[in-house]
């Protein structure tokens, strides 16, 4: 095979080191912060839950615009400014010392994360032989799923032994500054910089023809904003488990990696549908054990399950999203997928609060059960349909 149908080129490797720094860095912290707003600040549940759902609405604002940007400016140099400005905010968790603080910066760390996403995975796109696109896109994942289920296992074993969040933020901190050497190092393929000189409307921040795969994406990610946040408290409120959450997130990597790897061939092959399918369809399972099957085996195994049916989710919806735009159009329907699962993730954060403090955990889960069934029924009925008579390519 040509060099220039080699998958993992230099770049690629790099594109996928930034990915894994930021999520890596980025959740390393996450899944400890209702411990961290609990003991530090005494807040209460919807307290957090209002908290901790702050960053969506940066990330919800940038994530549009850069997608606009990336698609129309210099892609490497908004990358770098994203990744800075991302490494930045990391080194102002340690300065938050209120709780009004730490809400402005949590809430203004949504911006860059959000924009970094739809700047990376855009570059990965662009670094990637066309040859090889499906399948590096759904391998791309790989490394933002390492990064957000491996984190949360190392910040909560530091945690158990140092008691110590500061130490945390300061790990976060140098990780995002790995993520940003390694940004600075890609040599990013020189692109014609297409200029719409049309007016600007929503369709230049929202791909108006992936709105069925939004509606899907937002659906799946309220699911897991229920999930990641307060998996630690419902793992040792209601099931005694004071260890677990690490454990948790390691199988639910696992199941993440085997399910992408297991899927590059079907992605090879442009089964997209199927792929997609099936993973809705297990991780609807894993929800469903989690909560209705209240042991360790239940408890365990649906890590194992939502790992394995997001595997199979994203690089589908990732690829059917970008099969329905323009070559031009990639950031902004990077950008699109990705604020759908935000809003989602939102959602699920503060309503799953709300649910915790007045209803109890039991109901903010069996609402994840719930938008999942209707993620079944939308992909089956009107995303599949919608994608198969609209896809480009």
């Amino acid at each position: 095979m040509e060099a220039k149908e080699k998958l993992w080129n230099s770049n690629y490797k790099k594109v996928m080191a930034v990915n894994f720094c930021l999520f890596f860095s980025f959740y390393l912290i996450t899944p400890l912060l209702p411990l961290y707003l609990s003991e530090t600040f005494h807040s209460t549940k919807d307290i957090i839950g209002f908290v901790l759902s702050g960053y969506i609405l940066l990330a919800l604002a940038a994530r549009p615009f850069s997608g606009y940007i990336a698609d129309t400016f210099n892609r490497k140099k908004v990358l770098l400014v994203c990744v800075l400005v991302n490494f930045l905010m990391f080194g102002s968790y340690l300065a938050a010392s209120s709780l009004l603080l730490f809400t402005i910066v949590r809430t203004l760390h949504g911006a860059p994360f959000g924009a970094c996403t739809v700047a990376n995975s855009t570059m990965a796109i662009d670094v990637l032989p066309s040859s090889r696109r499906t399948e590096g896109i759904g391998l791309y994942g790989l490394s933002n799923n390492l990064g957000s289920a491996f984190a949360p296992t190392i910040g909560i074993l530091i945690y158990k032994y140092t008691n110590n969040f500061q130490l945390l933020f300061w790990l976060a901190f140098a990780v995002a500054a790995l993520g940003l050497w390694a940004a600075g190092s890609i040599k990013a393929p020189v692109k014609e910089q297409i200029r719409d000189k049309k007016k600007l409307s929503w369709d230049r921040f929202f791909l108006l023809q992936g709105w069925a795969i939004a509606a899907n994406m937002l659906m799946f990610g309220y699911c897991y904003g229920v999930l990641s946040s307060y998996l630690a408290i419902y793992g040792k409120e209601k099931l005694g488990i004071t260890s677990g959450t690490g454990t948790y997130f390691m199988l639910l990597a696992i199941g993440l990696m085997a399910s992408r790897i297991q899927g590059a061939r079907a992605l090879r092959k442009g089964r997209l549908i199927g792929n997609a399918l099936e993973g809705i369809l297990i991780s609807t399972v894993g929800y469903t054990i989690f909560i209705a099957w209240p042991s360790m085996i239940g408890y365990y195994g649906s890590a194992i399950l939502i790992g394995l049916g997001n595997g199979h989710i994203w690089p589908a919806f990732q690829n059917m999203i970008i099969n329905l735009a323009e070559n031009n159009r990639r950031a902004t329907a990077n950008s699109t997928l990705l604020t759908s699962w935000d809003l989602g993730m939102g959602l699920g954060i503060l309503l799953g609060g709300v649910f915790s403090e007045n209803f109890g955990y039991s109901t903010a889960f069996w609402s994840s059960v719930g938008f999942h069934l209707v993620g079944v029924a939308t992909f089956i009925w009107i995303t599949r349909k919608h994608y198969l008579k609209n896809a480009l390519r």
